[in-house]
């Protein structure tokens, strides 16, 4: 079959908007209809070079929902009509990572970023030209083949337009903030940067119980929603958030520094962990240049005070059971989804979409598809 997708075929540039060809599923597979795609950060690295595109066209968008609209062969527990949250990272469920409890390092998670299948097939193509699928998915499409290692099924009652969200945004930031931070009772904790994932990151925290929560943004209107979403205090600068902490904490620093800059540099990283407690952590989640490299730390006063820089892959989540409990949690109204959606758009105006992200207008911007 025939699907309008949005691809990009070099960097720098914009989004394409064209029409592909798809193949149906095979064993494993889905053929789905997509509802609606988050407009992540991460996407968009893609267009600017600072991921690597690979010598193919690619296929974007990587957080999304979507209705089943074929099963492949031999592919038992699915079946058409099914509604899913797409899972940017797959779970194999039998690799030393999924077996520990870490699914978000899954040995599958390796073709995220080349959006070839494992056999090493596409299921794409543009006049005759392979086009891979971003996370394996193309959530940008109108219609995708996808693996069932990445779907996760949707209560009937939780509305697909935000339900994709919890496909990566909101993982990646309330995990940041529940898993890698460990955020506990009465923490204090600072969040930089609070578009898409920082916004969870500052939801997570509140959860989780901190008694302090500093979200650090130069837009005004993402600190004003920080604070209708869990944040107790909202600075434009770190200065700023370093002089609200330190009165509260005797001098010490926060217990946690959650990295969540839509361009994170090594500068950033070296801010945070000076922002944290003797022992604190500075989580890292936000991504950057993959090729830029080093980050301006003693090594010596990292030894003496013990703090911790810790990465954070989707927050440090396990897929299959974290995103059924994030929409129960939504169900229940202790996790804030519509609130997220500054704006909905066309597939059509993706470009416009990144437009209003890149001007600080959007916390997250979603495409509802049309069919």
């Amino acid at each position: 079959m025939k699907t309008r997708t949005a691809i990009v075929r070099n960097a720098p540039s914009k989004w394409e908007v064209v029409e592909v060809d798809l193949d149906g599923p095979r064993q494993g597979e889905l053929l789905v209809r997509m509802v609606a795609s988050g407009l992540c950060h991460s996407d968009d690295h893609l267009t600017t070079g600072d991921l690597p595109v690979s010598a193919h066209a690619m296929a974007g968008g990587h957080e999304g929902s979507a209705i089943v609209e074929e099963v492949g062969p031999d592919t038992p527990d699915w079946r058409p009509g099914d509604r899913i949250v797409m899972s940017f990272l797959p779970s194999c469920g039998r690799c030393r990572w999924c077996a520990s409890g870490m699914q978000n390092l899954c040995d599958h998670g390796a073709i995220t970023l080349s959006g070839v299948r494992l056999d090493g097939s596409f299921r794409m193509t543009l006049d005759g030209e392979p086009v891979g699928q971003m996370s394996g998915l193309a959530t940008f499409s109108e219609y995708s083949t996808i693996s069932v290692q990445s779907a996760v099924r949707c209560p009937d009652d939780v509305p697909l337009e935000v339900a994709c969200l919890t496909g990566c945004g909101v993982g990646t930031g309330w995990g940041s903030a529940v898993n890698s931070a460990e955020v506990r009772p009465g923490d204090v904790v600072i969040v930089m940067g609070v578009g898409g994932i920082g916004i969870n990151a500052v939801q997570g925290a509140s959860h989780a119980g901190a008694s302090v929560i500093v979200a650090v943004d130069p837009v005004e209107f993402k600190r004003s929603t920080a604070l209708k979403l869990g944040a107790t205090h909202a600075v434009a600068t770190m200065e700023e958030a370093m002089e609200t902490v330190h009165p509260l904490t005797n001098g010490q620093g926060a217990d946690s520094c959650i990295v969540c800059v839509g361009v994170t540099s090594g500068e950033h990283v070296a801010q945070g962990l000076d922002a944290v407690r003797k022992g604190g952590t500075c989580v890292v989640t936000g991504i950057g240049k993959m090729l830029e490299s080093g980050i301006p730390v003693s090594p010596t006063m990292l030894t003496l005070f013990q703090k911790r820089i810790q990465g954070s892959l989707f927050g440090a989540s396990n897929p299959t059971r974290d995103i059924p409990l994030m929409l129960e949690l939504y169900r229940q109204g202790r996790l804030r989804l519509d609130e997220l959606v500054t704006r909905t758009y066309t597939l059509d105006q993706v470009n416009e979409g990144y437009a209003d992200m890149h001007a600080g207008r959007n916390i997250r911007g979603v495409i509802v598809h049309q069919h």
